[in-house]
């Protein structure tokens, strides 16, 4: 072998090397964690878009037949299976989420079980406080910069301090909020001028209420004064396990929108924390159109404007 040779080759190393040290030292790309039903991640609609996927049940009915999985497939049931009982849920989902930022990276757990003959399962605060911990444990290594969270209930108390009492849940948001991922939630769709559902009733949580097309507050939407931190649409018009799209409305909606705007934002300011995106989307945003109800409404427009 001549000089020559040994040259060409020594210098392609290099460059291979450089090549891959570069690719090594890429940030990551912003990831939103949807905590949800279940996740049809086949869908053209997703190609790029799901990092990884995780089961996290009270049951052992995660597709290995256990109550955890993590890696492809595990946010998934039988297609027949997916979309009845509301199982399609995460993939709508899922869906708004890439139709709001169409950059972001998803990272779907899914939190609800289904029997062996597609009944829906209970998801206890157990199931939600794994799964947020899960996101603890893990945001580094995905760079999980926020959770999203369309599922809950409206089992509140009587009393003006209405919020169950969930230590466990309250600990795992704090934790998160603490190290800047926001837990976004939806605020229910109970027609509830003054409450808000579980866990949104959380004050760590970032609590989101609905609007409709005209921009006032949607005729179904729960709404705190002093726990919806922000609006969002409650409608669009999403895609479901069979690959069909249909218009979906809810908090649920709204919620997805709001975190992905929030990733995108962060995306584009790595730098700034929890509270300064926050007011980022702020001050990009418009008021809500109401008397009754006050506060500032995300679009797409806030990540892009």
């Amino acid at each position: 072998m001549n000089k020559k040779m040994i040259t060409a080759i020594m210098a392609a190393v290099l460059t291979i090397t450089t090549i891959n040290m570069a690719q090594a030292n890429e940030p990551k790309p912003a990831t939103v964690a949807i905590l949800d039903t279940a996740l049809n991640a086949n869908l053209s609609v997703f190609k790029d878009k799901i990092v990884h996927e995780v089961c996290i049940l009270e049951w052992n009915s995660c597709a290995n037949g256990s109550n955890f999985m993590e890696g492809p497939g595990a946010a998934s049931m039988p297609a027949h299976f997916m979309s009845r009982n509301g199982f399609d849920h995460g993939t709508k989902m899922t869906h708004a989420s890439v139709l709001t930022n169409p950059n972001i990276k998803v990272v779907f757990v899914r939190i609800i079980g289904a029997t062996s003959t597609g009944v829906r399962q209970t998801s206890n605060e157990e199931t939600f406080v794994k799964a947020l911990n899960w996101v603890s444990a893990n945001k580094d290594k995905f760079n999980i910069q926020a959770v999203a969270i369309s599922q809950g209930h409206y089992n509140l108390t009587p009393f003006a301090d209405y919020c169950p009492s969930t230590p466990n849940t309250v600990n795992a948001i704090n934790g998160l909020s603490a190290q800047d991922v926001p837990v976004f939630i939806s605020a229910g769709n109970n027609r509830d001028s003054k409450r808000v559902a579980w866990p949104a009733c959380i004050d760590a949580s970032i609590t989101v209420s609905a609007t409709s097309v005209t921009g006032g507050p949607a005729v179904y939407t729960n709404y705190d004064p002093n726990k919806t931190d922000m609006f969002a649409l409650g409608r669009l018009r999403l895609i479901n396990s069979d690959g069909y799209l249909f218009n979906e409305d809810g908090t649920s909606v709204s919620t997805q929108i709001a975190a992905a705007v929030y990733v995108g934002l962060k995306d584009k300011n790595p730098t700034y924390n929890n509270s300064q995106i926050i007011e980022i989307m702020k001050q990009k945003s418009k008021s809500v159109r109401s008397k009754s109800m006050t506060g500032f409404v995300v679009t797409e427009k806030t990540l892009n404007g």
